[in-house]
C-alpha cells in the first residue's frame, strides 16, 4: 500500500530523479529504474513504515545539480511500493550505512512523468542520484527533534558565513533574531515595530552583487513589476521572515541594508530562476512609512447551541 508522506514532503528537499542506461554492474526495478548499491553490511534493514534520513547528490549529465552534504539531509519514508521511477523504489533493499547510486535517461523519465520534465533536462540527458543512508526513525516526532537540530546546524553555518563576510568587507553589522542588519540612518519617524504596517522602497542582491528584484530601479527586476513601495506588517507576515525581523530595526525614513541567511529568506526551494536554493540575501531598504495595520473583521458568531 501507498503511505502518504505529506508531512515528509515539507522536510524533503526534491530528490525525486535519478537516470536510466546500460551500466555494468546495475540492476532494474520494474519501472525499468537502474541501481546499484553499495553494501556497507552493518546497520538494520529498512523495513516498511521507517522513515530514513539520508545524504544525496543529484547531477545532471555529470554536473552536480543538488546535494545536501553542505546542507541538510533528506528524510523519506520507506514503503512497500515507492514513487514510481525513483529511488524510493529500492529503499526497502538497503541497511544503515548502505549507498546507492540510481540512473535515468530522459525517454524514461519522460514516461514516469506525464505532467512534465524539469526545465533543464533536454532529450538525450540523463540524472544520476546517489544516497548514503545515515539513519532511521520510527515516528514523525523523532523526525521532527532531528530536522530541528539539522536545520539549527545549518543556521549556524549559515550565520557563521555572513559574519565572515562582512568582517572581510569592513560592514558594521548588528544580529537582530538571526539577522545581519546593517543601519545607515535610523530614521526618525514612529518605529516599525511588530505589528505595523510598513511600506519599504528595496533592491535585492545575492552575496556576490547581483540584483534579482528592485521597486525602485527596473533594469534590477528578474520580472518586471510596478514601482510601488512594498507593504506589509512588520514581524508578522507579508514578507520573507529575514524582511519581516530585520526592518523592526529601523524607523520610518530608516535606511539600511539586511543581511539575510537562507533558512529566514527562500530556503532549499530558493526562488527560480533568479534566486537559487540555500541562497543568502541582501536587501538594500528605506522605510517610507509606517502606519498602524488595518483592523481585521472579527470571525462571525458560533450559532447558539441546540
Amino acid at each position: 500500500m501507498k503511505v502518504n508522506t505529506k508531512l515528509l514532503v515539507a522536510l524533503i528537499p526534491v530528490v525525486m530523479m535519478g537516470s536510466a542506461c546500460t551500466n555494468v554492474g546495475f540492476e532494474k526495478t520494474k519501472t525499468g529504474l537502474e541501481y546499484k548499491i553499495f553494501k556497507d553490511g552493518k546497520g538494520a534493514q529498512l523495513k516498511n513504515g521507517d522513515i530514513v534520513k539520508f545524504n544525496y547528490r543529484i547531477s545532471y549529465n555529470d554536473s552536480v545539480i543538488n546535494e545536501s552534504y553542505k546542507l541538510i539531509p533528506g528524510y523519506d519514508m520507506v514503503d512497500s511500493v515507492g514513487r514510481p521511477h525513483d529511488f524510493s523504489e529500492i529503499l526497502k533493499l538497503l541497511k544503515i550505512g548502505d549507498s546507492v547510486v540510481t540512473i535515468q535517461q530522459y525517454d524514461s523519465l519522460a514516461k514516469a512523468n506525464p505532467m512534465g520534465m524539469p526545465p533543464y533536462m533536454k532529450k538525450g540527458g540523463k540524472i544520476k542520484t546517489t544516497l548514503k543512508i545515515l539513519g532511521v526513525f520510527s515516528s514523525r516526532d523523532s523526525v521532527m527533534v532531528d530536522y530541528q537540530a539539522e536545520m539549527e546546524k545549518f543556521r549556524n553555518k549559515e550565520l557563521a558565513t555572513i559574519d565572515a563576510y562582512l568582517k572581510n568587507n569592513n560592514i558594521k553589522a548588528e544580529k537582530l533574531k538571526g539577522v545581519f542588519v546593517e543601519i545607515k540612518e535610523k530614521g526618525t519617524g514612529p518605529a516599525a515595530e511588530s505589528g505595523k504596517l510598513v511600506s519599504i522602497k528595496y533592491t535585492g542582491t545575492n552575496f556576490e552583487g547581483i540584483p534579482f528584484d528592485s521597486n525602485i530601479d527596473s533594469t534590477k527586476q528578474t520580472q518586471p513589476h510596478p514601482m510601488d513601495p512594498f507593504s506589509f506588517i512588520a514581524g508578522q507576515q507579508g514578507a520573507i521572515q529575514g524582511m519581516l525581523e530585520g526592518i523592526t530595526a529601523f524607523n520610518k525614513g530608516g535606511k539600511g541594508r539586511l543581511f539575510i541567511p537562507s533558512s529566514m529568506g527562500y530556503g532549499p526551494q530558493g526562488s527560480p530562476p533568479a534566486i537559487k536554493p540555500n541562497e543568502n540575501l541582501i536587501f538594500e531598504v528605506e522605510v517610507v512609512d509606517v502606519a498602524d495595520a488595518p483592523q481585521q473583521a472579527p470571525p462571525p458568531p458560533m450559532p447558539p447551541g441546540n
